[in-house]
Parts: C-alpha cells; structure tokens; sequence
C-alpha cells in the first residue's frame, strides 16, 4: 500500500538548488590498495573533502563477472543445470531432447504414455524456474516488473548493494569523522552530496538494457561516474555501511531511480508511505543537489501520479545487543536527536 506527503512549494525550493560541482578526483596506486581522493562542494557550497583507501581485491575481483544480462546465456545456462539434474536422477518413461534453433533453446519430450509426457513436462517447466531464479541469484541479478506491467530483468540493487558493504567499511570512520554531530540527517547529506557531485551517465532503459551500463558500487567510485541506478545502489551501500539499522526503499520510475529513507520528516518533504513506514525521500543521482526531502520535478510527478514501483532494503536480523541498540536509536530518533550509533 502506497501513499505520498508533499508540500506544494517544494518547486520554488528546487529551483534555488544548484548543480554539482566535482572540484578534484584522483587515485593513486599503494602496494595492494589504491588512494582515492574526492573534493566537491556541499549543499551549503561548503567545500568538502574525503580520502580512502580501497583494495584491489575489492576493486577488481568482487563483481569481476558481472555483465549485462543475456537471454541466450541464461537458457544456455539453465538448460546445462537441467541436463546435469536429469544425469543424476533421470525422468522415468521419456525421453528429453535439448536442440538449438536459431539461436534458441527447446526441450523436446517424447514418450509412449501421454500422461508421463504431460507430467514430464510439468516437472521441467518447474525445474527451468529454479534454476533460472538460482541463475539470476549467482549473478546479482532478479526479474521485476514496471509500473506499467511490463517485465524484464535488471541488477538486484539489494543484493550488490548488500555484498559491497564490507568492501565500504574502511570509509565508515572516515566519513563518520568528517560529521560533525553523528546525526542521521547530517550524515546522510554528506553522502548524498558526495553521490550527487560524481558525474551522472544517462540510464539505459531498465527494460530493454537488461543492466547495461550499470556499475556496482565500488566500480563506480572506480571510474568516477554512474547512471542514476548506479549511485542509488552506492548510496544505499553507503548509508548501510554508516548505519546498519537504517530502513530504506529504492524507488523506480521511468529512466531514473532515488530513495526513501525511514525517518522522521520535517515540515516541507516529500515522503512516501508503504506498508505503514514513512520513508523521506532523497535524489542520489545529481547533477542538481538536492538536499534529503526534496526530489526533482519529474520524480515528484511520478509519484503523484503513481508511476513507480518499490524495494524494501530493510537491515538483517540483529544479534540481541544490536536490538538494544536499535530500540535506544529509535527512542532518540522520536525525540530529534537521531544520534548514530556505530
């Protein structure tokens, strides 16, 4: 269940925002890492600045298969897992036949007993859906469908974004110290600021490009760019990373993606409600900088509209001292302090 919040001089405030401005980047090579550097200007026009290092392990090695999806791959995949299962525990009273035509796959099934053969088929056909779920799953991929009801498959955003966090973790302290006050609302304006100063690459259509030009997280600190895909997953990766118990919800409309944050609003932005959590709304993608609460014209559309789909990037199960500490977070949070607690 979906439902939205905004204020009607959202506009006049998005149009006294101003566009990014990266002022440095560069990396250099040290032994096993490599030295990030960034320098860009804040939402106050402050200049800010932030230094890590990352492995080249992390870089280079954890989404070092991932490509653009492929139909053909896929079945060519999924029909070798098939063969392999039947090898083990062949189906009896047929007989399976795998043939290629035109580039595609089929399954023929032949049988004297019509009733093994239909029942055959029926096995086959579920077994081609688990293993095409196992297949997208391996390869940090899943099938969603747009608001509009058509369906295709793209990266799991969750997933990438759940597998680079421990690769994240050296900028956790480092950013955490660039805070003033840890504060959730503060901690998350450097991160979006941060996001929305490295350069924006236009989105392929969800749809059709199948994760074509999509960069998982580290990637993309990599090569200093992203579509809006993109830095909505290294945003989410982030503020994981600086708050593991933080609720939040990616949000699709057409060509482009933000996300809702679950913590109180102020007076003036833009939420969403679904499934009785408040989520404030936030646009990682830049070029514009817009402060968390405020999204852009088309996004704001969207949402009126009801032209968009949702995932949930809700925290794992909390070990018993995590708890506590989460229901002392929520305590402050209802009272504005918001305080993190690493």
């Amino acid at each position: 269940m979906h439902s939205f919040k905004f204020f009607f001089w959202l506009n006049l405030v998005i149009t006294g925002n101003c566009f990014a401005e990266q002022l440095k980047f560069n990396r250099q090579e040290q032994d096993d890492n490599f030295q990030f550097h960034y320098q860009w200007q804040d939402h106050q026009r402050q200049v800010q600045s932030l230094d890590f290092q990352l492995t080249k392990a992390a870089l280079f090695e954890r989404f070092r298969h991932f490509r653009a999806y492929k139909n053909e791959l896929a079945e060519k995949n999924v029909h070798k897992a098939i063969r392999k299962h039947l090898r083990k525990e062949p189906i009896k009273g047929v007989q399976v036949y795998f043939r290629q035509q035109q580039g595609n796959s089929y399954i023929d099934i032949k049988g004297r007993d019509s009733d093994k053969v239909e029942a055959a088929y029926r096995q086959l056909a579920k077994l081609e859906q688990d293993f095409f779920r196992q297949y997208l799953t391996e390869n940090f991929y899943h099938s969603f469908t747009s608001h509009d009801l058509i369906r295709g498959v793209k990266p799991d955003h969750v997933s990438i974004a759940d597998a680079s966090i421990e690769d994240l973790r050296p900028m956790k302290q480092l950013i955490l110290d660039k805070v003033s006050i840890r504060n959730i609302r503060q901690v998350t304006e450097y991160v979006l600021s941060f996001v929305q100063n490295i350069p924006y690459s236009t989105l392929e259509s969800r749809v059709t490009s199948s994760g074509a030009g999509f960069n998982p997280p580290l990637k993309l600190l990599w090569q200093n760019q992203g579509d809006c895909d993109s830095k909505l997953t290294l945003t989410a990766a982030l503020l994981r990373t600086l708050m593991p118990r933080i609720k939040m919800l990616m949000i699709y409309i057409d060509q482009h993606a933000f996300i809702g944050i679950n913590i109180p609003f102020m007076a003036g932005e833009m939420t969403i409600t679904e499934d009785n959590l408040t989520y404030v709304l936030a646009e990682p993608a830049g070029p514009t900088l817009l402060k968390l609460g405020v999204i852009a014209p088309e996004s704001e559309q969207a949402i009126l509209q009801g032209r968009y789909t949702t995932e949930i990037y809700h925290p794992q199960a909390l070990p018993a001292e995590e708890k506590q500490q989460q229901e002392q977070l929520r305590v402050e949070t209802e009272t504005q302090t918001e305080t993190i607690i690493p």
